[in-house]
């Protein structure tokens, strides 16, 4: 009994040392993105690396979700007349959450495990400890481009991934199950407001990519020079973000939509 309460208090012991240097790595981080504007190709570098990069698994699953949805809301509409809702359903569930959402989880999948590895790699093969040799900062040069990538893509992959959602939601529904194609754009455009559900999800995604992208750089920063700790470091980041960015979804979602 008393080796199980000394295993749990040295573990959050351990998780707060690590939240308190992820706290402090954050606020290094955003001190030093005033660098970017000297060097702005570094961002524009990473952007695409992290950004268009993740592009063609964005579009592919939001073709695919907008589709699911149009299906699932149709069935379940048909019953009460109301099958015209189905492109006002789908436009606001991927506005306000699954656009948003999806899109940060594939991108903590893709794009943050492959921050995490490279600049993990760097750390293991000992480049950052080369660069502080040689008077370079790696937090300018390596870590701050990275993250504002990262904050900026964010937001973009999330609208294109709910552009692709409807559209592709148009294409099921309306050639294939032959609802009225003026039904199905009339209703989102009534229905649909700009604030609270188009800046809203803006303000979501941007939240997301801030997080997911703190955690990538982060623990490929502070992992254990090994390639079992790089492969840690990895595994730690996807599930850290995944579980975050649900965890903030309901909270956004609280702050934002109660009256």
């Amino acid at each position: 009994m008393l080796g199980s309460l000394q295993h749990i208090g040295a573990t959050t012991i351990n998780s707060f040392q690590r939240l308190g240097r992820a706290s402090v790595f954050l606020l290094a981080v955003i001190a030093s993105c005033n660098s970017l504007l000297i060097r702005p190709l570094l961002l524009v570098k990473q952007m695409y690396s992290v950004g268009v990069q993740t592009l063609i698994i964005i579009v592919v699953a939001g073709v695919f979700v907008g589709m699911v949805m149009a299906l699932q809301s149709y069935y379940g509409l048909v019953d009460f007349g109301a099958e015209d809702s189905v492109g006002v359903m789908v436009a606001l569930s991927l506005l306000r959450e699954l656009g948003p959402v999806v899109t940060a989880l594939l991108f903590a999948g893709r794009a943050g495990s492959a921050l995490t590895a490279e600049i993990g790699l760097m750390k293991a093969t000992e480049q950052l400890s080369g660069m502080e040799m040689m008077a370079v900062n790696p937090m300018q040069r390596i870590v701050a481009p990275r993250f504002m990538a990262g904050v900026i893509s964010m937001p973009l992959l999330a609208t294109i991934f709910s552009a692709v959602g409807v559209l592709g939601a148009y294409v099921v529904a309306v050639q294939l199950l032959g609802l009225d194609s003026g039904a199905f754009w009339s209703q989102p455009q009534n229905k649909v407001d700009l604030y609270e559900d188009i800046y809203n999800g803006i303000i979501k995604s941007a939240v997301f990519g801030l997080v997911a992208a703190w955690i990538a750089v982060f623990e490929g920063y502070d992992c254990v020079p090994t390639s079992e700790g790089l492969g840690q470091a990895t595994t730690r980041t996807v599930v850290y973000s995944s579980l975050a960015v649900l965890f903030l979804d309901f909270i956004l979602t609280a702050l934002m939509f109660s009256k």
